[in-house]
């Protein structure tokens, strides 16, 4: 039994998963997460960290409503709209940049959809398909399409991964520019935790499978933290990560 609701204005967004489970057809079962809880205040961009398989695009699917089958509660931020980018771009390939936009966000006006276009670097590509960009600039159009339905509730799922480093700290700062500026309730999935201490407000630690926080860190002067601050708070995840693999007792800080 599971329940996913909207709050009736701006609120947290607020999940506790008793349990997610996979079944295989010969009647196995595999579970995902257990007794997972966490919490983002509205406005505030989280970033969830854990081990490679954990769960945490699992965790991703069940908050966007993608997969329902799950026991637990997911309460989404005001009125629950939601933008999502996922690892893949997942353009239309066959559409131009524009038109993927405008497919995601019928309803939204032209001069938005330029404003944004130009926000993200893109203007000049509006008339491109997907096969004439580089896998940076549509991640790029990916998020564009995100935002263009004015989400409560981004959700971004490995914004980063496959990208050389100059791209990925170019794309990093624009997605904290936004975070800034847009205030937008967010919630980043990613395994770099060094990516995570430069986008979020607030760190979600997860145990490998079946996967649970393990610890909460909030992150001071988010996405303005300066090196030897970031250093300490990466060594200080690390440890509760390491802590948590040897069965000791996470901290939440």
């Amino acid at each position: 039994m599971n329940d996913t609701s909207r709050a009736g204005g701006a609120a947290s967004l607020d999940v506790s998963i008793a349990s997610k489970d996979y079944h295989s057809g010969s009647g196995s079962s595999l579970r995902a997460l257990e007794d997972l809880r966490l919490t983002l205040p509205a406005g505030q961009a989280g970033a969830v960290v854990g081990p490679s398989g954990c769960g945490k695009t699992t965790l991703l699917r069940l908050i966007a409503g993608l997969d329902k089958d799950y026991v637990g509660t997911i309460v989404l931020p005001e009125h629950g709209r939601l933008g999502m980018v996922f690892q893949e771009p997942r353009l239309l390939p066959w559409r131009s940049v524009i038109d993927n936009i405008r497919i995601a966000a019928p309803h939204a006006r032209e001069d938005d959809i330029a404003a944004l276009l130009d926000e993200l670097g893109l203007a000049e590509h509006a008339s491109h398909f997907p096969r004439e960009l580089s896998l940076g600039l549509a991640r790029r159009v990916a998020l564009a399409r995100a935002l263009a339905v004015k989400p409560d509730l981004l959700l971004l799922d490995e914004p980063l991964v496959s990208l050389d480093a100059a791209l990925a700290r170019d794309l990093r700062e624009m997605i904290a520019r936004l975070i800034d500026e847009r205030r937008i309730t967010t919630l980043i999935v990613t395994h770099d935790l060094r990516e995570a201490i430069a986008l979020g407000d607030r760190l979600f630690l997860l145990s490998a499978r079946p996967a649970c926080v393990v610890a909460t860190i909030d992150v001071p002067a988010p996405r303005r933290l300066q090196k030897d601050a970031a250093e300490a708070l990466e060594t200080q995840a690390r440890e509760a990560l390491a802590a948590a693999r040897a069965g000791a007792q996470p901290r939440h800080h």
